[in-house]
């Protein structure tokens, strides 16, 4: 009789498993932003256009909706005499992407397109005075973003995160 119970018992907790697992993959984003989510923090080093370099501290958030289609995005970085705060609003329609950008300690701001695959984002920033490549490669807990706009005061950005 104990085993016939112990083995119900085994039954019932392997099929709890089976449907806890599946429901939780179903909930998973398997959107291109899936993956992002968080907060994120690092280091980097800006390149500006006269060709100081400055080492940067970075946090960047990300908010993802639950079916991974759609993603906020807040990055503020600081050097000694340099800050930025960086926000984006994007969607997906398949791996091409769009949305508004805004940096908020120059006011300025724009419209933001390119392509995200699982773990990447390319995208190109535009506004009337200023342009820029932006490229997030997230790999588990690590995240680079390198960030290139030439004839600008920064000529780049390169920086590195993790999560937790």
């Amino acid at each position: 009789m104990f085993s016939s119970v112990a083995a119900h018992a085994g039954r019932l907790l392997a099929i709890t498993t089976i449907a806890f697992w599946a429901a939780s993959a179903a909930a998973a984003p398997v959107g291109p932003f899936a993956g992002f989510g968080g907060v994120w923090s690092g280091r980097g080093q800006i390149h500006l256009s006269d060709g100081r370099r400055e080492n940067l501290q970075c946090r960047a958030t990300y908010q993802v909706d639950a079916g991974g289609q759609a993603m906020q995005q807040v990055l503020r970085c600081a050097s000694d005499s340099y800050k930025f705060e960086l926000r984006s609003n994007v969607e997906s329609q398949g791996d091409q992407i769009s949305g508004n950008w805004s940096e908020l300690t120059r006011s300025l701001g724009g419209r933001l397109s390119g392509q995200a695959r699982r773990g990447r984002i390319e995208v190109r920033v535009q506004s009337d005075i200023f342009n820029a490549e932006v490229t997030l490669v997230s790999s588990g807990n690590r995240q680079t973003v390198p960030i290139s706009s030439p004839g600008s005061q920064i000529s780049g950005v390169a920086i590195s995160l993790h999560r937790g």
